[in-house]
């Protein structure tokens, strides 16, 4: 199944250039066409204040900001970013003033080779530098689909040669570790045809599918009046491999353009499967981390078919403070935050801007545009580090546009930015050199996967925050494209050497990608059928493997010699029932537990139409009265838990046959859902 693309035009593919430069268009050249005098940054009541951006450029004095044009669609129609520049020139005053602590992420130059083995050890594979014999590489790579081994295959190669040429220690062939006899080494590769969500294709059955639309993201400060673009979304495939090749005549037109409307955005609906959608939150973290190696590689070989070079930085890394509020990073916030909260997920100071701003400030006319006073925020920084964890703050005290200064300014001073140093690039890369909105999406969501778990989480709750302050538009004036562009800068300017001229050229570019996470972010943090399957088929492959180096063990070698002598073990015949459906319970009956019920497990007779939220309804009817105290308020869910994955909370749209079929081996535990 490929993946349809219903926006005018087509997906073309150039010949990928393993070497192509990424060029970033000098700042002279962009915007300059696009801005008519009325909108010129010259035209500002306040000229002097925003030729002090000047500075931030270079430290060689370098032009101005003008507001330039990209190569690809990162110009803008009847606008200025004039809000951007406004926030530049806030960002750069808050440093002068001494209320921001400067960390400089100070940047690595890449040895030849070296970019290669980190993305080697990055995606899991780092049995490939090391030589060991790893049984989760080996997992990893029976997963990989053709477009995905191909990617593998290609920064192996690249690897191996280097070493080759510094005539360092003697490398292995990739045919010596996978056993292939080619001429040029080869990974294997899974099917490329289009499979369940489950990752195992059933006999005879074809996907059946819901279409479900994403409303609740899509409609966010959509005009009412202008019809959309509908298209759909499947993640059954893997994008790589949906990406269809057209003649060189219809490629894409250069210099195109996008607009600031909401109504130019298309409005995607997500092709829902039989086994329902799953959330980031809803795996394990072990599943999740494999998550992450599959996306990096998918990602990869997503832009290799684009022809687009993926560019990753190299920070070294800068220890921040291990303790206070700003300027902490997000993981030693959490550990800290967790000794009084457990399980929880968001920094307490971030949450709590965040619960103050929409409690009283949604409705604020200018809300994140308007700055605060620069001494007021300065003093209840100050305040928030001596008071907060004494619970002596007094928040009745801190105005609506200090509080949204000072949210802006925590995610400014993470020693690490939100969207991580190392594929800042990356996200600059999918608007530059991606001209579909269907493409850019795919590739932020495989961004989104990517990131670490404590990032994620907060960038999450960040951004439906930013979703409650567009749908309050018609009180605070502050649309769509207001908010992207006053939060773009706080999350793409970073601070560092080269920040200043490559980060704040790409200033519609970064807005752009702040509109798509807010518009999309429902669509963004559900994670991808394909890349579930791929999991569930590294575990299925882990689990085999063990099995295999049991079966060399001295004591079981006798037992199945003597076994064997016994007996000969004959084949199954065509169509005989499997051996897991040879048990005391009848085919298609699941045992569920619910240990905080009063009836805490039931064998429930499964059938076609038998969805998740049935077996959840069934267990409240039989509960409704005796259910335990703890459980009440509390929503509860279906779990699957073990067999071919760790733990997966079911959609509750589920078809449990279906699922059951999937994962024979697993148990059902109805619990509540991870918040």
């Amino acid at each position: 199944m490929t993946m349809e693309m219903k926006d005018s035009g087509s997906v073309v593919l150039t010949a990928y250039h393993p070497h192509s430069p990424a060029r970033i268009p000098s700042m002279e050249q962009r915007f300059v066409q696009d801005i008519p005098p009325s909108h010129s940054p010259t035209s500002r009541k306040s000229l002097p204040c925003c030729r002090r951006i000047n500075r931030m450029l270079s430290n060689e004095s370098a032009a101005p900001p003008a507001f330039s044009r990209s190569n690809s669609q990162a110009s803008m129609d009847s606008t200025s970013m004039e809000d951007f520049w406004c926030e530049v020139e806030s960002i750069k005053e808050s440093s002068e003033d001494g209320s921001e602590e400067a960390t400089l992420l100070e940047f690595k130059p890449a040895d030849e080779g070296e970019l290669e083995a980190e993305w080697l050890q990055d995606v899991g594979l780092s049995t490939l530098i090391s030589g060991a014999e790893e049984e989760d590489g080996q997992a990893l790579l029976s997963t990989l689909t053709r477009t995905q081994a191909a990617a593998v295959q290609k920064r192996y190669n690249t690897y191996t040669q280097t070493l080759r040429k510094k005539n360092k220690h003697t490398v292995r062939d990739v045919r010596d570790i996978f056993g292939t006899n080619d001429s040029s080494p080869t990974f294997e590769t899974v099917p490329v045809s289009p499979v369940p969500s489950n990752g195992i294709q059933l006999p005879g059955q074809k996907p059946v599918w819901k279409s479900v639309s994403s409303n609740s993201c899509l409609d966010c400060g959509l005009d009412k009046g202008s019809p959309s673009i509908t298209e759909e979304l499947s993640y059954e495939v893997s994008f790589s491999e949906s990406i269809t090749v057209l003649p060189k005549t219809q490629e894409r037109t250069k210099h195109q353009r996008f607009k600031k409307e909401d109504s130019a955005l298309p409005k995607f609906i997500v092709r829902k499967s039989r086994f329902g959608l799953t959330e980031v939150g809803d795996l394990s973290p072990e599943d999740m981390k494999k998550i992450r190696y599959l996306s990096l590689i998918e990602l990869t070989a997503f832009y290799d078919a684009l022809g687009v070079e993926l560019k990753r930085n190299r920070a070294e890394r800068v220890r921040g403070r291990e303790n206070g509020l700003f300027g902490v990073p997000l993981t030693i916030l959490l550990e800290n935050d967790q000794k009084k909260v457990p399980g929880i997920k968001v920094p307490l100071i971030f949450q709590k801007l965040l619960l103050k701003l929409e409690e009283t400030g949604l409705e604020t006319e200018g809300i994140l545009r308007v700055p605060g006073s620069a001494s007021r925020v300065k003093n209840l920084h100050q305040e928030l580090e001596a008071k907060f964890y004494e619970d002596t703050f007094d928040w009745d005290q801190v105005r609506n546009n200090d509080a949204a200064g000072l949210l802006k300014m925590f995610i400014r001073e993470l020693p690490s930015p939100l969207f991580t140093v190392e594929y800042l690039p990356a996200f600059i890369m999918l608007v530059e050199k991606i001209s579909k909105i269907k493409l850019q999406l795919q590739a932020l969501h495989l961004l989104i996967m990517l990131l670490p778990e404590a990032n994620r989480d907060t960038a999450k709750a960040f951004l439906q925050f930013l979703k409650k302050v567009v749908a309050n538009e018609g009180k605070n004036k502050m649309n769509l494209w207001n908010v992207s562009m006053i939060v773009a800068p706080n999350l793409f300017i970073y601070k560092g050497k080269r920040a200043n001229q490559q980060e704040m050229q790409a200033a519609a570019t970064t807005a752009h990608i702040v509109r798509l996470l807010i518009r999309y972010q429902d669509i963004l943090w559900t994670v991808p059928s394909f890349l579930i399957s791929q999991v569930r088929k590294m575990n299925e492959a882990a689990m085999s493997n063990s099995k295999r180096q049991l079966m060399f063990d001295k004591g079981v070698r006798k037992l199945l010699r003597r076994k064997t002598m016994e007996r000969e073990r004959p084949e199954r015949p065509e169509g005989a029932v499997p051996p897991y459906l040879q048990s005391d319970i009848p085919e298609g009956v699941i045992r569920v537990y619910a240990p905080l019920h009063s009836k805490v497990s039931m064998a429930i007779q499964l059938n076609s139409q038998t969805k998740a939220k049935d077996i959840l309804a069934r267990f409240h009817c039989e509960n409704s009265r005796g259910s335990s105290q703890n459980m009440r308020g509390q929503i509860q869910s279906l779990h699957e838990i073990g067999g071919n994955i760790g733990k997966h909370c079911l959609d509750p749209d589920a078809y449990m046959l279906d699922v059951y079929r999937a994962n024979p081996q697993a148990e059902w535990v109805i619990k509540p859902k991870a918040s």
